[in-house]
């Protein structure tokens, strides 16, 4: 069955986020840069903020504990804007030919609620889903089923007429389990032809003519 409503995660998907593109301004080389992020400001401190926790609450405790590196941890919230390397190659101009075709775009993305402002004053195009759920804001993250769950409920749709997009696979496997149809982003091309194959997206030449 064609999915009629279109999901989008946005880092990774319609954003390019990684903390490499700043830390690499702030210490030597990208060995000592792997350790900080493994050792210091790790993806399990950044989830903190994706899941509601306040950025000036997580600093001081990491700094408390860490004090030797009180200047770069608190640059990853002073400096955060340098973490974002610009759109996803493709990806925001399937999103416009989407809403321009009148279907239904939405979004669910793990994503800190302070921090998320400061990227839709970046990239526009953030404003244009017609239901976004940011984990910050609502203090759930995926792949957990609640925040799925909850977006099914806000949007008013089955998770069967949805075609959820995200590069993480443990998010396309809790969305599949849920019964969303997926795509395992890769690339632009590939989810072109994805959703011109399912028929949501009209091919470029159709659109031309």
């Amino acid at each position: 069955m064609s999915p009629t409503t279109v999901v989008f995660d946005i880092g990774g998907v319609l954003i390019d986020w990684n903390p490499l593109y700043l830390y690499r301004k702030l210490l030597p080389d990208d060995e000592t840069i792997s350790k900080f992020l493994a050792e210091v400001c790790t993806s399990a401190w950044n989830e903190q903020f994706d899941a509601g926790m306040l950025f000036a609450d997580g600093i001081a405790e990491l700094t408390a504990l860490r004090p030797e590196y009180s200047e770069l941890i608190e640059a990853y919230w002073s400096r955060w804007h340098e973490m974002l390397g610009g759109e996803v190659e493709g990806t925001p101009q399937i999103l416009a030919r989407l809403k321009s075709a009148g279907v239904p775009v939405h979004a669910i993305s793990n994503w800190s609620a302070e921090t998320f402002p400061r990227a839709q004053s970046m990239f526009p195009f953030l404003n244009d889903f017609d239901v976004l759920v940011v984990s910050g804001r609502e203090r759930l993250v995926k792949p957990d089923a609640a925040i799925f769950d909850l977006y099914l409920k806000r949007a008013d749709v089955r998770a069967e007429d949805c075609i959820f997009i995200d590069d993480n696979p443990a998010n396309i496997a809790a969305a599949s389990r849920l019964g969303f149809q997926t795509e395992h982003f890769q690339t632009a091309a590939q989810l072109e032809l994805r959703l011109t194959t399912l028929g949501v997206l009209a091919p470029l030449e159709e659109v031309a003519g």
